[in-house]
């Protein structure tokens, strides 16, 4: 008989993934969600929210470095960077990899997956947590957003579950409202926006909730794996006309100006310019400008 544990994500009803597990090292129920963290065999230590898998160690450079490394060099200039959510603290190691970058706040709602993350996960955010530029709040993303002062922001990094349970406020009218206020005039939010082969609504939906607020919205892709049924979109809305247009030679440069080219294994100015380049079954879902 069969001894193996194994984990079953519990995305999608029909359809879902498992990982074979060595041990469990943390479970817990804090205020907001189920928090679980496994060391697997195939994918190093991962970590689900509700059963959904939200982080593993084996490819979790794919999403971090694309949903911060594509706004903060498509934009060029930004020096102030809020990040919603991720506890985990990928994003903000990314963030402060860009010595351009004067500031950067992150907000995340729920402590127990930065304590937990820094114990079991601290490879994820590195020495990003001790950053002096980085400022970390935990506390409730909408209400920061809310209070904000007008244009204190050139980027908003949004990564938060699905807009569902704890995530379901950061896809408001109201939060994108709030959004489009606080960011300086060529401002881009970016946010994770499902996989389209299983998720077009939540592309669609945020999509053009974000255009009553932004004059340009749009997605890039990732393929990241343990995101299952595809391409990964990142949503973006700005206030730039040319957010997506740079030319594979501006991104070099820029990078390297921010002192993150050659330090990355996905993102490269090659797959940063390929990335707006969307399969139709994808760019049928966005707003037609």
């Amino acid at each position: 008989m069969s001894t193996d544990l194994w984990v079953n994500e519990t995305l999608y009803p029909d359809w879902g993934q498992r990982f074979r597990i060595k041990r469990e090292l943390a479970r817990t129920k804090s205020e907001f969600q189920d928090i679980a963290i496994f060391d697997t065999y195939s994918h190093g230590r991962v970590m689900l929210l509700d059963g959904v898998v939200q982080i593993t160690e084996a490819d979790e450079f794919t999403y971090q470095e694309m949903i911060t490394h594509v706004p903060l060099l498509a934009h060029g200039a930004a020096e102030n960077v809020l990040i919603i959510g991720a506890g985990d603290g990928g994003v903000l190691r990314r963030v402060v990899q860009h010595s351009t970058v004067k500031r950067a706040v992150m907000v995340e709602i729920d402590g127990a997956v930065i304590d937990l993350c820094k114990q079991f996960m601290p490879a994820i955010a590195g020495d990003a947590w001790n950053d002096k530029r980085a400022e970390v709040i935990v506390g409730d993303g909408i209400d920061y957003v809310r209070k904000a002062p007008d244009a204190s922001f050139d980027a908003i990094i949004v990564d938060s579950t699905d807009p569902i349970g704890v995530g379901e406020v950061l896809f408001t009218d109201e939060f994108y409202a709030n959004a489009a206020r606080i960011l300086t005039g060529s401002g881009v939010i970016v946010n994770q926006c499902g996989v389209p082969s299983m998720q077009s609504d939540e592309l669609r939906d945020t999509s053009l909730r974000r255009a009553k607020f932004f004059p340009r919205v749009g997605a890039y892709v990732a393929a990241v794996p343990t995101y299952v049924g595809g391409f990964m979109t990142l949503g973006f809305a700005t206030k730039a006309a040319n957010f997506e247009n740079a030319s594979v030679e501006t991104i070099r440069a820029r990078a390297a100006a921010a002192g993150v080219l050659g330090e990355t294994r996905y993102w490269s100015p090659e797959v940063h310019a390929a990335a707006f380049a969307l399969p139709p079954y994808i760019a049928e879902v966005l707003p037609q400008h």
